[in-house]
């Protein structure tokens, strides 16, 4: 079971694992780690929704592994928003992305974490920002990898599983908008689950 939110990781992952002792749970961090190992610069930047930003598991990620470092945690309210309504192309949130990155990047800020799984999807609007003087750092590499550590084939031959606590449909029906049409020819089920 991949839990492939970070906010859900921080609040729920512990309890999941122990509630079904006898499956593997893969959770999603922020890569703090991999950015502190990396910088040049000493100065990394978590983009994270308020509740991860608030998380307990985030401070305890930076404490560990970046508490030598300048870390900005930034909150991004209503970005993960955007992603899941696919309003995420138009000029005034391109404008608010530039502007929370501008900043950073003025600070010396040299490795970006995109610590929230839907922020992947904004990386084109991300990309030009920081071009030549940060990275972007995200997991979904990191992830796949566990995945397959855990048992998992690797073979990319695996089916999906879809479920939503509400409108369940429109995670399929979002698939092309996200760049992710060839998945829809894994997906088995599409069901709402309960909260």
């Amino acid at each position: 079971m991949v839990v492939a939110c970070n906010t859900a990781t921080a609040h729920a992952v512990t309890a999941l694992r122990h509630q079904h002792p006898g499956v593997a749970v893969v959770g999603v961090e922020p890569g703090v780690k991999p950015a502190a190992q990396t910088t040049r610069s000493g100065r990394i930047a978590v983009l994270a929704t308020e509740a991860t930003a608030r998380s307990e598991r985030l401070a305890h990620l930076v404490r560990d592994h970046a508490a030598h470092l300048d870390v900005r945690v930034v909150p991004c309210p209503g970005w993960a928003t955007r992603v899941e309504t696919l309003q995420f192309d138009g000029a005034d949130f391109a404008a608010e992305v530039q502007g929370t990155l501008r900043p950073l990047l003025d600070h010396g800020v040299d490795r970006i974490v995109l610590g929230c799984t839907h922020y992947a999807f904004l990386a084109p609007l991300m990309t030009p920002a920081v071009h030549g003087r940060a990275e972007l750092i995200d997991v979904a590499d990191a992830v796949a990898r566990q995945v397959v550590r855990q048992g998992g084939t690797g073979s990319g031959g695996a089916t999906l599983r879809l479920e939503a606590t509400a409108r369940p449909e429109r995670l399929a029906a979002a698939l092309p908008a996200l760049g992710l049409q060839p998945l829809a020819a894994r997906i088995v089920a599409v069901e709402q689950c309960l909260r």
